[in-house]
C-alpha cells in the first residue's frame, strides 16, 4: 500500500486540511493536543509533508548554504557546522555544505549559478570575505547572509566574529611580560582571498612594535606556504634560522602542537629552552598542556543560526554584528624566561 495522502490524515484524525498542514509547518499555531494526534495518524499511515509543496506555499526552501574556505574537516569548521546544526535541525532547516570556496571555479560555481543560489532561504560565510560582486549576487535574490568569523561586516546582514587581531595581540604581549626577547610568529602566508586568520599576523606586530620602545625585543614574521604540509614547513623554518627564538606564537594550535613534538627530537623542548603559544584552544591543546588563546566556533556558529532564522522570519536584530574576544588560556608551555 503506498503512502497516504494530506486528505487521509485530515480524515481520521477529525480535522480539517489546513490544520494537519500548519502541524507540520507551523506547529505553533496547533494546540498540543490536536498536534498529537495529528502526528499519531501520521506515523501509523506512513505520511510526511511534502517538503517542495511547502516551499511553493511558504516561499521558504527550509535548506540553508554554508560556504566554508576549506574542508568540513576542520576543527573550526566542524564545531561551526555543529553549532548551526543545534539550531536549524530542530527548526526543519537542511545545510547544503560548499566547501573549498576559496578556489575560482568553486566561487564562480556558487555565486553565478542560480538554482544554486535561489535553493536556500540564508547563506553562512566562515572565516572569509566576499567582493561587492558576490554581495550583488546574493542580494539578488533576497536571501539574509551571515559571516561568521568574517574579516569584514561589509555586505553581510548579520556577523558573529572573534577579534583575531587583538587576540593575538594578547598572546604576544603576553610572552613579552614573560620576558622573552627573540620572539618569531609562525603562520602560514596570507591567502589570495581575505581571510579572517590573517589578521592575526596584524597583532604580533603591533604587540612587537608597541614593545620596541620600553624593550629590546628581536621579532620575525615566519611565513610558511599554505596546505596540509604547513607545520613540517614551519619547522624546517624554525631549525634554519641563525639563533633559535626564545618564543614562538603560533597562528593555530594546528601549528603549534606537532612543532612542539617534532621540535623536542632536535633538542628543543618547551618549555625549558622557549615558550610557544597557539590560538584555537582545539583538542588535544589540553593533552600536551599548551598555552593558548581560546575561541568557540560552535558558539559562533549557533549564534549565527539564532540570527539567520530571525532574518529569514523578518525579524530585527538588535545586534546584527556582534565581536568576540579569544581568552588566553596559560598553561605549561609559556613561562618567564630568565635569559
Amino acid at each position: 500500500m503506498g503512502k497516504a495522502d494530506i486528505y487521509a490524515v485530515a480524515k481520521a484524525a477529525g480535522v480539517s486540511i489546513s490544520t494537519v498542514s500548519r502541524t507540520f509547518t507551523r506547529p505553533e499555531l496547533v494546540s498540543a493536543k490536536t498536534r498529537a494526534k495529528v502526528m499519531e495518524i501520521a506515523d501509523k499511515l506512513d505520511f510526511n509533508i511534502s517538503r517542495s509543496a511547502t516551499a511553493l506555499k511558504s516561499g521558504q526552501t527550509y535548506r540553508v548554504a554554508l560556504l566554508m574556505n576549506e574542508e568540513i574537516t576542520s576543527w573550526f569548521n566542524t564545531q561551526v557546522f555543529a553549532g548551526i546544526e543545534s539550531q536549524l535541525h530542530p527548526a526543519g532547516y537542511d545545510i547544503s555544505l560548499f566547501q573549498h570556496i576559496d578556489t575560482d571555479a568553486n566561487r564562480r560555481d556558487f555565486f553565478t549559478n542560480p538554482p544554486i543560489r535561489r535553493n536556500v532561504d540564508a547563506v553562512f560565510v566562515a572565516s572569509f570575505a566576499i567582493d561587492p560582486h558576490e554581495v550583488e549576487q546574493l542580494r539578488r535574490i533576497h536571501v539574509p547572509i551571515i559571516g561568521i568569523n568574517t574579516p569584514s561586516i561589509d555586505g553581510f546582514d548579520a556577523t558573529i566574529s572573534i577579534d583575531d587581531e587583538k587576540g593575538m595581540y594578547k598572546a604576544t604581549q603576553y610572552l613579552i611580560n614573560l620576558g622573552h626577547r627573540r620572539i618569531v610568529y609562525a603562520c602560514s602566508e596570507a591567502a589570495a582571498m581575505n581571510s579572517s586568520i590573517d589578521a592575526r599576523a596584524k597583532g604580533f606586530i603591533a604587540a612587537c612594535k608597541d614593545a620596541e620602545g620600553r624593550r629590546d625585543i628581536n621579532w620575525q614574521v615566519l611565513p610558511v606556504p599554505r596546505g596540509p604540509e604547513f607545520a613540517d614547513s614551519a619547522l624546517a623554518a624554525l631549525l634554519t634560522l641563525d639563533e633559535f627564538p626564545d618564543a614562538i606564537c603560533c597562528q593555530m594550535d594546528m601549528m603549534a602542537i606537532p612543532l612542539v613534538i617534532k621540535l623536542g627530537a632536535y633538542g628543543h623542548i618547551t618549555p625549558r629552552d622557549y615558550s610557544i603559544v597557539g590560538f584555537d584552544d582545539s583538542p588535544y591543546a589540553d593533552t600536551i598542556n599548551l598555552t593558548t588563546m581560546r575561541q568557540d566556533p560552535y558558539d559562533m556558529g549557533r549564534r549565527a543560526a539564532v540570527k539567520a532564522m530571525r532574518l529569514i522570519n523578518g525579524q530585527p536584530l538588535e545586534a546584527p554584528h556582534e565581536v568576540v574576544e579569544a581568552q588566553l588560556i596559560p598553561r605549561g608551555t609559556a613561562v618567564p624566561f630568565a635569559g
